[in-house]
């Protein structure tokens, strides 16, 4: 039996070496991936603007969250002083965290309702665990920013 020249079993122990790097790599991934959400994680559905421009709050339109179905957001806007703000710019942003992905879908403000209330379509969560759901708001008192936590 012919014996293996040195630069073959380098090559053979480097590719072992990778190979071991890419498992625990993703081994290592997954268990990020499974990890329960931070147990201070705020699911408050109504808050202040990061600036505190607005009062915003957000619930399903019609009810309990599922997974794999698009469905409709209301958003509510209100100044700092409580009256609702009509006509704002507003797009959406999100993803998962914990995973490093946006959303599947690209929601958007579908109407305004009147009353500071905006209805948002295109909303879809493809899997379960923790969200955050971003909303860019410009209106009259300025730009500003609000982020919300959902989990499935």
């Amino acid at each position: 039996m012919a014996a293996i020249p040195a630069s073959r079993r380098i090559l053979i122990a480097v590719a072992g070496i990778v190979l071991i790097v890419l498992v625990a790599f993703a081994a290592m991934h997954m268990m990020h991936m499974m990890a329960p959400p931070p147990a201070d994680l705020d699911l408050s559905r109504a808050k202040a603007s990061e600036k505190g421009l607005y009062q915003v709050s957000i619930e399903p339109e019609s009810g309990p969250l599922q997974m794999g179905v698009l469905h409709s957001w209301l958003l509510t806007l209100k100044n700092a002083a409580g009256q609702p703000v009509e006509d704002a710019k507003i797009t959406i942003d999100g993803g998962m965290p914990e995973h490093g992905h946006g959303l599947p879908t690209s929601p958007a403000v579908s109407a305004n309702l009147g009353g500071g209330t905006y209805r948002v379509d295109g909303m879809k969560f493809t899997m379960s665990g923790w969200w955050e759901l971003r909303f860019a708001i410009t209106a009259a008192a300025g730009s500003d920013n609000a982020v919300f936590n959902v989990t499935l």
